[in-house]
């Protein structure tokens, strides 16, 4: 019976910590004992190796052209617990994936996916076809947004185009990037104010991120917060958004039970939440 979550993690717009944040909550996860597989979904520019600073012997290309399968790729971050399937970078032509290497890729993924606990899909920023379709896969969506208007305003056509194309509705906002409480609730109402108004949508808040040097400071030394600077705000506030994620997980566990955990969507409107 299936108890594992797929996270996609998206943005409207690049630059806006969604690849840190991943990172992070999967070790914030791990430190609670939880099992977590990070799959870089931005294809052609891949990131999350860089930010742990390593090297890998492959990635996702290789098992689509067959050269490689899924476990000789995989990168082991901690042993048994947090593994990482790198994406390959500056390769454009896997930048968008058809549907059919799109569901080879599930396909052999699927017989290591259920030892986890989250699946973290990084997905690129932006509303491609790609990231549109990886998107549906999963069953949650975190929309990661900073402040400025061009986060909220990129943020609320993903929202809009996924609502559309898939019928999707389930999303849950994380603010990033923030001075205070004050500036965060106001980012997350200007999002939720819109698309309740435009589409009748109820979007879910997981929570802030505050700004942080450390987090600066991790990124420069290619490791992630939650080991170089475990006690700073920002890896407060990601120790906060893990523990509802988890909470929401387990709420989840009789639709997870029933559904596969990863959904590979060939048609509009083809998933009803």
């Amino acid at each position: 019976m299936n108890s594992t979550m797929s996270v996609a993690v998206l943005s409207g717009k690049g630059g806006v910590g969604k690849t840190n944040l991943t990172l992070n909550l999967a070790f914030a996860l791990f430190d609670d004992g939880y099992k977590s597989l990070l799959m870089d979904c931005d294809m052609g520019l891949a990131n999350l190796d860089v930010l742990l600073g390593i090297t890998p012997e492959g990635n996702i290309q290789d098992v689509l052209l067959g050269e490689a399968d899924i476990s000789s790729v995989l990168h082991s971050i901690r042993p048994n617990a947090l593994d990482v399937l790198p994406a390959a970078s500056g390769v454009p032509e896997i930048n968008d994936l058809n549907p059919d290497k799109r569901e080879l890729l599930v396909s052999r993924l699927d017989p290591l996916l259920g030892k986890y606990d989250y699946i973290f899909m990084d997905i690129g920023a932006g509303i491609s076809d790609t990231v549109q379709t990886f998107a549906a896969m999963a069953a949650m969506r975190i929309i990661v947004i900073t402040p400025e208007p061009t986060s909220l305003t990129d943020s609320y056509a993903l929202i809009k185009v996924l609502n559309k194309r898939f019928g999707l509705s389930d999303f849950r906002v994380v603010v990033n990037e923030v001075s205070s409480n004050k500036e965060a609730k106001g980012a997350y109402d200007k999002l939720a104010g819109a698309c309740k108004h435009f589409l009748n949508i109820d979007l879910q808040s997981l929570g802030h991120v505050r700004m942080d040097k450390k987090l600066a400071e991790a990124v420069c030394k290619q490791q992630p917060l939650m080991v170089y600077a475990p006690s700073s705000p920002a890896a407060h506030d990601i120790r906060a958004i893990a523990g509802k994620l988890q909470a929401a997980r387990l709420s989840m566990l009789d639709w997870l039970a029933q559904h596969p955990i990863l959904q590979v969507i060939k048609g509009p409107a083809a998933r009803a939440d």
